[in-house]
């Protein structure tokens, strides 16, 4: 029987997936990949990633600002430009936003106006954000616990790399922690000792695809499909049953991803 898991993360949109998002999809599903959610990191490309979500049944959608894209959308991200997205059925959260001081620290002020732009948005929809930090984690710590002090949001911290501080800060706002290929590779024993540590209430998959592909497809390119084995590495991380892991963190993105889990129901 095949284990229903859902990816929590991908890039469908992609020109990797150019001609092959038909069969990309099936693999997924036959694979026990049940739900994706297709990521926009582009305002300006949020039509093409809805028009994938309508055209699949089984993808739903988010959109928002890259951190390394701030520089190529001012004056494109608002508020309202965010939730106005928020009307379509299959548009389930806000992102990915976040920091990314790795590759573009020198915009990282701007990053932080796109990132309080983004959890006000996820405020006023109702919608989980969703976060990219790479190499700011006392930044993004401090943003994301002042921001909630302000009003509380959802958010799930996507791919999620960063160390046990960050982790931290975040499973204290009631925050989820997302794992990608990253957790499965070899040397990441610090990180699934992360996950290890935090409660199984709150943590998810993903595929990031179609990069961060997990053993033992690492190096190639990555797709939904691939979902279920950085859960089955996981799943012996944490000391659990395949199948219980796979239904916990359905469970886990049912309650985040309410909408999701609405439609999917409803349909």
């Amino acid at each position: 029987m095949t284990i229903a898991i859902t990816d929590s993360h991908c890039h469908l949109d992609f020109p990797d997936f150019d001609g092959e998002r038909e069969a990309i999809v099936a693999r997924a599903v036959e694979a026990g990949v049940t739900r994706m959610v297709t990521i926009c990191t582009r305002l300006d490309r949020a039509g093409e990633v809805r028009a994938i979500a309508e055209a699949h049944d089984p993808v739903f959608f988010a959109a928002g600002t890259h951190p390394m894209r701030v520089g190529e959308e001012e004056g494109l991200v608002s508020v309202d430009a965010l939730t106005a997205l928020a009307a379509h059925p299959k548009f389930v959260g806000i992102g990915e936003t976040g920091l990314d001081y790795h590759y573009t620290a020198e915009s990282a002020a701007k990053q932080q106006e796109s990132l309080r732009l983004h959890i006000e948005a996820a405020r006023r929809t109702g919608l989980p954000l969703i976060i990219h930090a790479r190499d700011a984690d006392d930044d993004m710590a401090r943003i994301l616990t002042e921001e909630h002090r302000a009003g509380a949001y959802a958010c799930v911290m996507h791919c999620f790399s960063s160390g046990a501080g960050l982790a931290e800060a975040a499973l204290d706002l009631g925050f989820y922690l997302s794992a990608s290929g990253i957790a499965a590779f070899p040397r990441s024993e610090d990180l699934r000792a992360i996950f290890a540590a935090a409660p199984r209430d709150r943590i998810l998959v993903e595929t990031d695809s179609p990069y961060l592909a997990p053993p033992p497809h690492r190096g190639k390119r990555n797709e939904p499909a691939y979902t279920a084995h950085t859960a089955r590495r996981m799943a012996e991380a944490l000391e659990m049953d395949y199948a219980d892991f796979a239904a916990l963190t359905q469970r886990n993105f049912d309650r985040l991803f309410s909408k999701a889990a609405a439609w999917a129901e409803a349909a």
